[in-house]
């Protein structure tokens, strides 16, 4: 009788228990966005991104990154990547084009996973579905910071490489930021002033960026690097205009802006071809 009890109190209790997340079908596309209100990956069925070529002034980085996640994808040891600094400098960009150009070589190979910087703290539950996938997977955070009375980081600093069960061997994680600490600067200060012992909180802060195995700095460009991302643009595309015309619409048009990034140039080759009736393709 006791024993008949004990059953039907356990057999209640697994029906009440959630059942065991399912491993996500990654083989329905080579990019996802990590929704964790629905506790799924939604395929997208085409990447926003430039060629990994148009990529102009960030060559050091570019050979760096790609070589890592070649690695990653061929099973071998890589990095977590940290791609900081200016805004407009292709971080983004250069993921998502190193993405695309080490699945053309080995295809499938990698899935590109985006998670919204709100949803980091849900981080550990998507490596948990992910660590029984048979697909190597790069999960990319753009505009990566936290703020004041954010406790967001402890989680992420956990999963890079703290905690018991560690980081998924077939999951790598990259981040892009305007800082390199990840930090308001009077964020560190404030622990500094109110902590019992000040280093120790400021390591704290600091240590979060440390756990990236890579940094790699992006820094704004001069005139010489932001015509050679305009004249790549041009060519690629076509446009029929003069390198003469060009460089002096290209100026103008970021003197206009107060800046010369990537991200003016892709804007100033998006303002050309539509004046000259080019459609942006390839």
């Amino acid at each position: 009788m006791e024993d008949d009890v004990l059953r039907r109190i356990a057999e209640a209790l697994e029906r009440l228990a959630p059942p065991p997340p399912a491993t996500p079908d990654l083989g329905g596309a080579d990019a996802f966005v990590w929704h964790p209100e629905l506790g799924r990956l939604v395929p997208v069925l085409k990447v926003s991104r430039v060629a990994l070529a148009l990529l102009q002034g960030v060559e050091q980085q570019k050979g760096i990154l790609l070589e890592n996640t070649r690695r990653f994808a061929a099973g071998l040891p890589a990095n977590n990547a940290m791609l900081w600094g200016a805004r407009g400098m292709g971080k983004s960009s250069l993921v998502k084009a190193v993405h695309a150009a080490v699945n053309a070589q080995a295809p499938g190979s990698l899935a590109l996973i985006e998670i919204h910087r709100e949803d980091i703290r849900t981080l550990p539950v998507l490596l948990n579905l992910l660590r029984p996938a048979a697909r190597r997977c790069v999960i990319l955070c753009d505009d990566l910071s936290f703020e004041k009375e954010d406790a967001d980081y402890k989680a992420l600093k956990s999963v890079l490489d703290g905690g018991i069960e560690g980081r998924p061997e077939n999951v790598l994680f990259y981040a892009t930021s305007n800082r390199r600490h990840l930090m308001p600067r009077d964020m560190i200060d404030n622990e500094r002033s109110t902590a019992i012992n000040p280093a120790e909180a400021v390591e704290e802060k600091v240590s979060l960026s440390d756990r990236f195995g890579l940094w790699l700095g992006f820094h704004n460009s001069n005139q010489e690097v932001f015509f050679a991302m305009i004249d790549g643009y041009a060519a690629a595309f076509a446009l029929p205009i003069s390198t003469e015309e060009l460089h002096a619409a290209a100026v103008e048009w970021s003197m206009t802006r107060g800046g010369r990034s990537g991200r003016v140039a892709w804007q100033f080759i998006q303002e050309m071809a539509g004046r000259l009736g080019v459609r942006l393709t390839g």
